[in-house]
C-alpha cells in the first residue's frame, strides 16, 4: 500500500487505489480507514455502491457504509 515500501523482490504495492471521491465508481478498490480501536491501521475494499454522500464498501463478505472521501472511514461500530 502507499507509504509501506516495496515488498522483498522489490516490487511496488500491486494494487491501484482510486483516491478521487469525484471519480468514485462501483468496482473502484479504495483504502479506507476505520474508527476507533482499529484507527490508523490500512484496509482495502471495493467500492459496491456511491452515492453523493457516501459509498458502500464491500470487503471479503461483508459490506461497510463509509464517508465520500479520499480515503472513505468506517465506523468501527458497523465492523463484525
Amino acid at each position: 500500500m502507499i507509504g509501506m515500501g516495496q515488498g522483498e523482490a522489490g516490487d511496488a504495492c500491486p494494487f491501484t487505489f482510486n483516491f478521487d471521491p469525484a471519480t468514485f465508481k462501483v468496482g473502484d478498490m479504495v483504502s479506507y480507514r476505520v474508527t476507533g480501536s482499529l484507527a490508523g491501521m490500512p484496509f482495502m475494499g471495493t467500492l459496491a455502491e456511491v452515492h453523493d454522500d457516501h459509498v458502500v464498501i464491500e470487503a471479503g463478505d461483508e459490506r461497510y457504509r463509509g464517508t465520500r472521501e479520499s480515503r472513505p472511514v468506517v465506523q468501527e461500530s458497523e465492523i463484525g
